[in-house]
């Protein structure tokens, strides 16, 4: 995720790669970033955090207490933190910092890496319109972004933090139904993965509710409806939508 965001900022040209400084505990994969994208790498982060005007906590959960310890050291009242550990509450975060830390929880997906990402944040109380709206340029350099209460970001990385996999799945699935009927596997990805893009993009743009253009394209008694009772039978609403309970359930669990 770290570097889906990244590459997303560099590809925008919201941010120069002379700006962003990369920390890590492997130095084999800071060489790589150093390499791909020229950016300022290092492994200590009470020296970035000193440098910085953003901090980004590209961590996993069970890390974070450590990475906070660190950043505590060299963060100034002015500075603004970002996190994207998943199901990790402000409450945390800001109790790892200071109380009059400026924290915002972010969670991206991974569709930042060609621009295409959709990301929520939430925000602290001590965060000042300036810091939200600097928030909101960074990741909207990389896709759309969303203000919501923290109370629902659980449920965002439910749905839009882990609902790539689940796309991913179903590319996987119709694709394979293709080649089950006849196609060469290089066309029948190629014809699903578009066909997810084209659709996703139609509704985006039409800004219609994907239901209704569902019914225009199931005609009475044709090929459509044919599919999607099967996919009926199957109880794929009721999948997709368990999937989301899931991984929100998940996320609550980590942020415990």
């Amino acid at each position: 995720m770290a570097e889906a965001l990244l590459a997303g900022l560099l590809q925008s040209g919201a941010v120069k790669s002379s700006n962003i400084w990369a920390t890590d505990v492997s130095q084999d994969r800071l060489n790589f970033l150093k390499k791909k994208y020229q950016v300022y790498i290092g492994t200590d982060n009470t020296e970035a955090v000193k440098w910085a005007t953003v901090i980004i906590l590209a961590v996993k959960p069970q890390v974070l207490p450590h990475v906070l310890s660190q950043v505590k050291k060299g963060l100034k009242r002015t500075q603004l933190v970002i996190s994207i550990a998943a199901g990790v509450p402000l409450s945390k975060i800001i109790g790892g910092l200071s109380s009059s830390a400026s924290v915002i929880r972010a969670m991206p997906n991974t569709p930042c890496l060609v621009q295409q990402g959709a990301t929520a944040l939430t925000t602290g109380k001590t965060v000042t319109q300036d810091q939200l709206q600097m928030a909101e340029a960074i990741f909207e350099a990389s896709g759309k972004v969303v203000v919501v209460e923290e109370t629902l970001m659980d449920a965002v990385t439910g749905l839009s933090g882990s609902g790539p996999a689940y796309v991913y799945v179903m590319i996987e699935a119709l694709a394979d139904g293709g080649v089950r009927m006849g196609l060469p596997r290089h066309i029948a990805q190629t014809l699903a993965t578009q066909t997810v893009l084209g659709t996703a993009n139609l509704v985006s743009v039409s800004g219609e509710h994907p239901g209704l253009l569902k019914d225009r394209v199931t005609s009475p008694g044709g090929t459509t409806i044919a599919g999607l009772h099967e996919l009926e039978k199957g109880g794929v609403r009721a999948i997709f939508m368990t999937a989301v309970e899931a991984a929100t359930k998940r996320s609550q669990e980590l942020g415990s």
